[in-house]
């Protein structure tokens, strides 16, 4: 046999096992992307509560770890699923995307917090902290980036190719809702609004653009305004937030959201609402809405 057709054979060979190993590797995208970032996400909680108390420290840190964050998601995605593009981390569209969904998020929660208070459910506000508003900046940014690409750029966006749209968003937003039972005051009901409230708004928040920028910017400026400017108890959290300002709320859990905090306030599912179905509404008329698989083909 001569040379040149030794060399062919081992080349299509050889082509013909990475074809099957990067098969073999896509199959299982799921279970290395969402261990790795999950992984990722309780090594952030840890470098958090280590740099938190010092303001300097912790913005850059958060900042960074967003970054890398998102640099990794796009790189373990060419890789694992043999993407050539990520669009949904794409920098076109990045910083209107960011400022787009910072101001929906901080715009909503300044609403709840309005209406608390027109209802009186503000028991006292007094003055905070700048560094402790600048350190909790710090955390809120990681931490927005972490779960939005585990939950939105993972999870939701595979579910979503296999269940359609309906399902995954349901599912999703579920277990969103399930994880933040882990925190010590959490309750059944606060874990259901943040699935009603936060899971939903941020899901079709991807759903209605395809990119993972609305919902980081959404998640980032809802929890900043939350925890580093109103300083309320956020998501059923033991520990006081650091911000500009401490507001103590007092009256029936339906109105303050109780030792969960105001996420768990009806108020917040209604206000939530309103963009929710917007964005859905945008979704279906841009014909962004997945069918199940199994329909798709029938």
């Amino acid at each position: 046999m001569a040379q040149a057709e030794r060399t062919r054979i081992l080349a299509d060979t050889n082509h013909v096992r990475d074809a099957v190993r990067t098969a073999r590797l896509r199959r299982f995208r799921f279970p290395v992307l969402a261990i790795a970032f999950f992984a990722v996400m309780l090594a952030n909680a840890g470098v958090n509560q280590l740099v938190s108390p010092v303001a300097l420290l912790a913005l850059p840190v958060g900042i960074g770890v967003a970054v890398a964050m998102v640099t990794g998601y796009r790189r373990l995605s060419q890789v694992v699923e043999q993407r050539s593009a990520v669009p949904e981390v794409d920098t076109r569209g990045m910083w209107s995307g960011l400022l787009r969904g910072a101001a929906v998020g901080a715009g909503l929660f300044v609403t709840l917090m309005l209406l608390i208070a027109m209802f009186g459910g503000w028991q006292d506000m007094s003055w905070g902290s700048v560094w402790g508003f600048i350190a909790t900046a710090g955390t809120t940014a990681s931490v927005a980036v972490v779960e939005e690409v585990l939950f939105r750029g993972i999870l939701f966006r595979i579910m979503q190719e296999h269940l359609g749209t309906v399902i995954t968003l349901v599912t999703s937003s579920v277990l969103f809702g399930l994880t933040h039972l882990l925190n010590e005051n959490a309750t059944v009901w606060g874990a259901i609004s943040i699935a009603l409230s936060g899971g939903a708004l941020t899901g079709a928040a991807y759903v209605a653009t395809g990119s993972l920028w609305l919902p980081i910017g959404v998640h980032f400026a809802w929890n900043l305004t939350h925890a580093g400017i109103f300083g309320v108890a956020i998501s059923g959290s033991a520990e006081a937030p650091r911000s500009l300002l401490h507001t103590t709320l007092s009256g029936p859990s339906p109105l303050t959201g109780g030792t969960f905090g105001p996420e768990a306030s009806l108020i917040a599912l209604l206000i939530c609402l309103v963009p929710t179905v917007v964005l859905l509404r945008r979704a279906v008329r841009e014909g962004r809405i997945q069918p199940r698989r199994w329909r798709a083909k029938a």
